[in-house]
């Protein structure tokens, strides 16, 4: 890839995440308006959060014209062995969840289903998808690199949950890691962006089901059973691409700048 063409794609992509950033201070008011004709907050939560996807869905187009927009923001691949992936990688956090913690009261499906399924799937699509995923594949920038900005973004969009300055802090890096964490699946598990997707989804469901924590913080205890997942998927990963002899797709040579 030519430097300019990098330069070019970089600059894009820092465009379409600003606009979509931008338009994300509509939210609530974009979705209540919305309330008005669908009558089921749901759908219109839904709406609301593919309307922010449009510039994220242009800017795609724009950077990578040949190929289709979900085949460049990673759903080209396998659904169900991802799903399959996922629930075994999840599997530590809702056997502790279960044995350690009671079921929520009084669960409103509509809210676990935005702040499990749609949260998972639509914060892996612009996060992941566009601003780390096309970065990364259409520029020069390394995985490092690639990743800080929307880590960071991603990281400080999660901090509204405490107001407690150190917890904030301690919010911040749980999300920042985990955002280094989901890129890293993603990229290799061959850019299969629905491995992030559900495993992001079934690790918010399991606290989301089960009284765990209101923060994405946790507790010592219910961070043990994170730690285990995350482990389990990282190793399983490293497993897998050593049996069926694929290359790391990060590396030396693409951690910082590709060479």
């Amino acid at each position: 890839m030519k430097k300019n063409q990098s330069l070019k794609n970089i600059i894009l992509v820092v465009i379409f995440s600003t606009i979509h950033l931008l338009a994300f201070n509509y939210f609530k008011s974009i979705k209540i308006y919305l309330d008005q004709y669908t009558g089921i907050g749901i759908l219109s939560y839904i709406i609301t959060y593919i309307l922010m996807g449009l510039p994220i869905f242009l800017g795609t187009k724009i950077i990578v014209p040949r190929h289709s927009i979900f085949e460049s923001l990673g759903f080209k691949s396998n659904f169900l062995k991802a799903m399959l992936l996922a629930g075994i990688f999840a599997l530590p956090m809702f056997i502790g969840a279960a044995v350690l913690y009671p079921l929520r009261d009084n669960l409103d499906w509509e809210n676990l289903i935005a702040g499990t399924l749609i949260a998972g799937l639509m914060e892996e699509l612009y996060f992941r998808g566009f601003m780390f995923g096309v970065l990364f594949k259409n520029s020069k920038l390394g995985f490092i690199t690639s990743i800080f900005v929307s880590a960071l973004i991603f990281a400080s969009k999660h901090i509204y949950q405490s107001d407690n300055l150190n917890q904030q802090f301690g919010i911040f890096i749980v999300i920042f890691m985990g955002s280094i964490f989901f890129a890293w699946l993603y990229v290799e598990w061959k850019y299969n962006l629905w491995v992030a997707i559900f495993l992001h989804t079934f690790m918010n469901l399991s606290w989301a089901l089960f009284n765990v924590d209101d923060t994405a913080l946790g507790s010592s205890t219910a961070n043990i059973f994170r730690t285990l997942t995350i482990a389990i998927a990282i190793l399983g990963t490293i497993y897998y691409k050593k049996k069926y002899q694929e290359k790391f797709e990060i590396n030396k040579f693409t951690l910082l700048i590709k060479k």
